[in-house]
Order: C-alpha cells, then structure tokens, then sequence
C-alpha cells in the first residue's frame, strides 16, 4: 500500500502543507481531507511543497484541482510547489499549470524536519505553528478577518450581503448600495479598523467597527453620551452588522458581533441607527442589543437612536438613565 505522510504548519492565515510519498487512489482520502481542513481553518493560501513527493497519478491531481476550485470560492489559493518531472508533466499535459506559482514566487524547499516536529505517525496528517490566528467554524460557517488589501478585492461581494447587484439600476436599492459602500469605506480609514468575515462558498454575513477611546477628540460627543447611559467612554463602535438570517445562519450575526467584541478586547459595543430604520432596530434587539432610543444632542442630522452590546464576558450594561425613547 502506498504511504502519504501530511505535515502542516500555519502562519496566520497561510498554510504549508509538506507531503512526503506518492499520490494515488490509496492517499488520495487522506490529501483531500487534510487541504479541505485547511479551508475550513480559514486559510487564504495553501503552499504544497512536493519535493518529497515522487509521483502522483490522476486521482492526486484531481484532487489538488478540487481544492483549487473550492479555495477560488472562497477567495483562497492553492499551490504547488517543487513538483518532480513526473508531477511537472502531468500538469502541463492536464493544462494544470496554473496550480504552480509564477518562476518569481516559489517558496524553498522547507526541511521537513520543521515540520514534523517532536510527533510523527505513519500516514498522519500533523499541524503546529500559529493557530490562534485561525477563524471559527461553526456548522459549515468559517470566520475569519480580513485586512484592508483584502477587503479592496472582497467589498462589492460584502456588499452583495446588502444589496444584490442589478444592472442598469438607479432606485432605492442602487443607493443602498452605494450607501453601504462609501460607509465600509469611510470605516476602513479608521484606526484600529475590524472587519469580520462570515463564510460558506460565498459570504453570509460581516461585522465591522473600529474603537472609540476617550483619548482622541473624534466622536466627543458620542464618547460622552455613552459615558452617561453606561458610565465608560470606551467602545467597539460597530459600523454595520450584514447577516443572513434564515436557516441555520439565524445565529451568525450574534456570533460575529461577540466576535468582533473579543478580538478587539471590548466589552462594550455600540450602534446608531436611524429612527425610522425600525427593521434594523428590531433585528439588533433580537441579538441582545439594548436599544436606549432617540439620542439628541449627537453631531450630524437627526438624532440616532442608540444600542450597546455587552461582550459576554464583559460587565453588563448598566441601567440607562432618563432618555426620551425612539419610535415604536
């Protein structure tokens, strides 16, 4: 029987998968599981390095192809590195070239003795390095944050979330569209700026914010309407919670925004909506918001109403003092 080792290592959100011996139908199960974990960890780039690899008939090269194919969907990549002739010629027989990065890209070999570590079994999948950088996953849903260079690549499918994309349109949906964009953007210049990103094959829901310290002068007058209702100036101040909220995605914007809270070690988040947004009231309520009405005095048109979210394991929220209530 032919023997496949699997050796892993994680850097935030890139894998090396080492492989030492051949692909064929007998390792194949064994390839295929261990790169789909690597997508559900919420890895962006998967590096195969095949140095110890000495041959891999069709079965491992469709599965290298599945891979690719998913990570694709997932806005991830996958490549090969170092295969042997063999490997070489059976990628460009397939037009499977693309799998190997351009002649600039290569990684060098990695001595496999890194990789291994202190625990190795025969035909074992193994991982070490930074994993607390990878996303959940729950129920087939990975999270996973993104940087600004990605967000540039990913924000009209975020936005897709909001408002899918109709050619030729100039209505209400075309604006909040637009709207939902410019927002992201402003956001994404903030310091201290967080985007969580909720994902199957395709985004199902986001989360983005950035803090609110009682240093800088910005939000003043936001930080001290939030010192009186709740008596800190400090916050998450969530720009925009996107979710899909039918089936088992009912869950996944409570999970972001706690998440959200979490990674950036805020106890309390805090959200302005419009009054008469009544929809988007109601759907923070159902996440546990506290909704503290109409809060005059806050700079811009209008007076927003005011929600705040305790992190669970943050204090709670204290009893607001007398403030005139938004609109039923």
């Amino acid at each position: 029987m032919r023997r496949l080792d699997i050796h892993r290592r994680d850097k935030g959100e890139r894998a090396l998968v080492a492989l030492l011996g051949e692909g064929g139908p007998a390792t194949a199960p064994l390839l295929r599981a261990a790169l789909e974990q690597c997508l559900r960890d919420g890895m962006t780039v998967i590096d195969v390095d095949l140095t110890a690899v000495g041959s891999c008939d069709a079965k491992g090269l469709d599965v290298f192809l599945t891979a690719s194919r998913r990570a694709e969907r997932v806005h991830a990549a996958l490549r090969l590195h170092h295969p042997c002739a063999q490997i070489t010629r059976l990628l460009a027989g397939t037009g499977s070239a693309h799998l190997l990065p351009a002649p600039a890209q290569p990684m060098p070999p990695a001595p496999l003795h890194d990789l291994t570590g202190a625990s190795a079994s025969a035909g074992g999948a193994h991982s070490s390095g930074d994993r607390a950088a990878a996303p959940a996953v729950k129920e087939g849903i990975r999270l996973r944050r993104l940087t600004r260079l990605q967000l540039e690549g990913m924000s009209e499918d975020i936005a897709d979330l909001v408002v899918e994309p109709v050619p030729g349109s100039s209505g209400r949906a075309h604006r909040e569209r637009l709207d939902f964009l410019w927002r992201l953007a402003v956001s994404a210049r903030r310091t201290g700026f967080a985007l969580l990103l909720a994902e199957t094959t395709v985004p199902v829901g986001c989360a983005f914010g950035f803090p609110v310290g009682p240093g800088g002068r910005s939000e003043r007058g936001l930080r001290e309407c939030i010192g009186r209702l709740t008596g800190g100036t400090g916050f998450l101040l969530l720009t925009q919670v996107v979710a899909q909220c039918h089936g088992r995605h009912r869950d996944i914007g409570r999970l972001l925004q706690q998440r959200l809270l979490a990674d950036r070690h805020a106890a309390l988040g805090v959200a302005l909506l419009h009054p008469a947004d009544l929809a988007g009231q109601a759907a923070y309520e159902s996440w546990g918001w506290r909704n503290h009405g109409e809060l005059p005095g806050l700079p811009g048109r209008g007076a927003p109403c005011v929600l705040t979210l305790s992190r669970e394991s943050g204090p709670p929220v204290p009893a607001p003092r007398a403030v005139r209530q938004g609109r039923a």
